[in-house]
């Protein structure tokens, strides 16, 4: 298992998710989101194994704007410009992935 998990530093799902993997003692690789962005191949892996829905956070102040952008590569684009935007944490293992807080998702991954 290749564990990678996007958040941000204040997120409170974030950590729960850290604590999720080190309380099972599987290894994992922990990026912050704000500090250093995510690659566009990256996101566009996540994007492919949940759905681009899911990644904007809905209670992200440019939220509104965001849903009114033309297109999906527009809305690509502008979660690569602005990564706050993105939910998360974001947990990859390979092609899967997971946006939020997904136990349930996790434990079929061991």
């Amino acid at each position: 298992m290749n564990i990678q998990i996007w958040g941000k530093s204040k997120c409170f799902d974030t950590k729960k998710a850290e604590r999720y993997f080190k309380e099972r003692r599987i290894k994992y690789q922990y990026i912050d989101l704000v500090k250093y962005g995510i690659s566009r191949g990256e996101l566009t892996s996540v994007k492919n194994a949940v759905g681009l829905e899911k990644l904007p956070d809905p209670k992200d102040r440019d939220y509104p704007l965001f849903q009114y952008l033309a297109g999906n590569d527009a809305k690509l684009e502008k979660l690569l410009e602005v990564p706050e935007m993105l939910r998360t944490p974001i947990v990859r293992n390979g092609k899967k992935a997971t946006v939020g807080y997904c136990p349930e998702v996790w434990k079929d991954w061991e």
